[in-house]
């Protein structure tokens, strides 16, 4: 028995010591050769000084120059509003040499893919497909992601003129049944760019939409382009990642992925001005909805000191002015201002007399005869707290007297006063107003879930309220109360229910984000009667920054009802839209101008 021990005791350690020696000398492979090939007939045919348009910026190919200063030129020619990187550099320390003040060393890891080694996946897209980026819709919608992700957008004419590019490959990830597109990735082929004689690969611009409900988007976006390079013949596919994106490193490291020992460098311009400079303090404890407008402030050389980063507080100054702001919420905006938008009754009241269409309302008391024949005139009817904020307490679509009763007390413990109002079929728009202006408009939509077969309604809902907390920064989770159960059995189901494969059911009414909703943009969509809705809803309360929320039929109608104004809307539910700009530009109209010549002057 001590023999048989003995035995697998040296076959286990004898598999380690080879494994141990590949890893070593891997290590040794990578970090002493030179980034291209040793010379031979391949590597003599390999193009110099080779950079990749990609719409966002150049790719510059380090091991294409012969010398840094060359390289370091490059980057200097960087145009406008652009992003270039120069990647496969192994002594940055050199490159930053020539041209200290202008370039930087990018703080991010560089993986390798082996595609030699590298096993597909069974496991199967579930909700979604992947395929070639084929239309120009298919372009805005890449462009929209990259937005709400902060990434350099592109011209959707450039996609659509290289889509059939053999050097580079565009894939998106499209949902089943909508059609919207949920992500994207685009993949370089280095021997078609420049015949590179390592025969190497590189991903980049993995991006998924924030608002996707479908689990592993970005890891079959990674496989299928690993899969297409290795269908190629290519020897390995390579990729940047921010050193602190813990949750994409795991990703890669899942598939295979290990860190090589290149770097990136890149031109210090505002876009990247926050990958060299540090920014404020206490940034990172800040909610993202002051963080948007910090990280604009600062982008735009606006002092900024966050005064209490648990309460979003923070103060701007900029030119001899100084601004307190909470959010969205600041000086600007009066106390009276406030005031009316704080009673929801009030604000009803104000916006009516402007001319708005607002829906019949009562005030909760105790008597159930006027409470059951208002519910008896219309059917169905709305409950929310006459104060309150981010849909709590509010129920929707109640039918009966006791689902009336129930809305009601849950709602007393927001606020002492309860308002019931007539249900207007149709979605919830919020639209964005600046300085009296359109901004952004949103349909918000409730919370769903979709079925798989196996699981419980229960744990969709868990699984789909941590996807939407990842995706908002902890701002959006779908509360499992009283609303949801009586939401779920309205459908014939509970929460242990088992959803059948495929099917989807909405498992709250209100369509708060953080009560699990997500928003889609509709800005240029929206009929014009709602933009002058809101417009002159925030005229009549005398708001500089407010968000309006109206009952539509649809954002390219006219017809809908007026249900409440908040004081500090959230200002990064609205990518694409530039709502953080536009705040800004109120509060330092100069900043603006000078931030915009700044970006869109070439160097001389």
């Amino acid at each position: 028995m001590a023999k048989k021990e003995d035995v697998a005791l040296r076959a286990s350690r004898g598999r380690s010591d080879k494994a141990l020696g590949y890893r070593l000398k891997r290590l040794r492979s990578e970090t002493m050769k030179p980034t291209h090939a040793p010379p031979d007939e391949e590597a003599a045919r390999q193009e110099k000084h080779v950079s990749l348009e990609l719409g966002w910026g150049r790719l510059l190919f380090a091991q294409t120059f012969e010398t840094n200063e060359e390289l370091a030129a490059a980057l200097r020619d960087e145009g406008p509003a652009r992003r270039d990187i120069a990647f496969y550099i192994r002594d940055p320390h050199v490159l930053l040499s020539m041209a200290p003040q202008e370039l930087f060393l990018d703080p991010s890891h560089t993986y390798r893919l082996d595609l030699a080694t590298y096993r597909p996946s069974r496991r199967q897209p579930r909700g979604f497909f992947i395929r070639r980026l084929t239309s120009e819709a298919d372009a805005n919608a890449v462009n929209a992601i990259y937005q709400s992700r902060g990434m350099v957008t592109v011209r959707p004419d450039f996609f659509w003129t290289n889509r059939d590019s053999r050097a580079v490959t565009y894939f998106v990830a499209e949902d089943d049944q909508t059609g919207d597109i949920l992500g994207t990735v685009t993949g370089v082929d280095h021997r078609r760019v420049f015949q590179d004689a390592e025969n190497g690969t590189s991903l980049w611009c993995l991006a998924v939409d924030p608002q996707c409900r479908h689990a592993g988007v970005g890891e079959m976006l990674v496989r299928r382009l690993a899969e297409h390079f290795a269908a190629r013949g290519a020897s390995f596919m390579d990729l940047s990642v921010m050193h602190d994106n813990e949750q994409a490193i795991a990703l890669y490291e899942k598939l295979g992925f290990h860190r090589v020992p290149v770097f990136a460098v890149k031109r210090k311009n505002p876009i990247n001005e926050k990958l060299f400079t540090h920014p404020p303090e206490e940034f990172d404890r800040l909610n993202p909805y002051a963080r948007l407008i910090v990280d604009e402030a600062h982008r735009r050389g606006v002092a900024v000191d966050v005064t209490d980063a648990e309460g979003g507080f923070f103060r701007l100054s900029f030119g001899g002015r100084s601004i307190q702001c909470r959010e969205s919420l600041s000086e600007l905006t009066s106390a009276v201002a406030m005031s009316i938008c704080d009673d929801k009754a009030v604000t009803r009241r104000v916006v009516e007399r402007a001319g708005l269409t607002v829906p019949e309302q009562m005030e909760a008391g105790d008597d159930d005869t006027a409470l059951g024949a208002f519910i008896a005139k219309h059917g169905r009817v709305v409950v929310k707290p006459a104060r309150g904020e981010q849909g709590k307490g509010v129920a929707v679509g109640l039918e009966t007297l006791d689902e009336a009763k129930n809305a009601i007390r849950a709602a007393r413990e927001i606020s002492d006063r309860v308002l019931v109002e007539a249900c207007f079929e149709g979605e919830d728009l919020r639209l964005v107003v600046i300085d009296y202006r359109l901004v952004a408009a949103a349909v918000r939509r409730a919370p769903r879930v979709v079925g798989d077969g196996q699981r419980t309604i229960e744990e969709l809902i868990e699984h789909q309220s941590r996807r939407r907390a990842a995706a908002t920064g902890g701002e959006s989770r779908i509360p499992v109360d009283d609303e949801t159960r009586r939401c779920i059995a309205g459908l014939g189901y509970a929460l242990s229910s088992i959803l059948p494969k495929g099917e989807e059911v909405e498992v709250r009414k209100t369509a708060n984000l953080h009560t699990g909703g997500s928003i889609h943009d509709v800005t240029e969509n929206v009929h014009p009667d709602l933009v002058e809705a809101a417009c002159a809803a925030a005229r009549a309360i005398d708001i500089p920054v407010v968000g309006i929320d109206l009952m539509i039929k649809s954002p390219d109608q006219p017809d809908y009802v007026f249900i409440e104004a908040n004081e500090r809307p959230g200002l990064a539910n609205h990518e694409p839209q530039p709502t953080a700009e536009r705040f800004v530009d109120l509060l330092f109209p100069r900043s603006g101008a000078k931030s915009a010549e700044r970006a869109l002057t070439p160097k001389a």
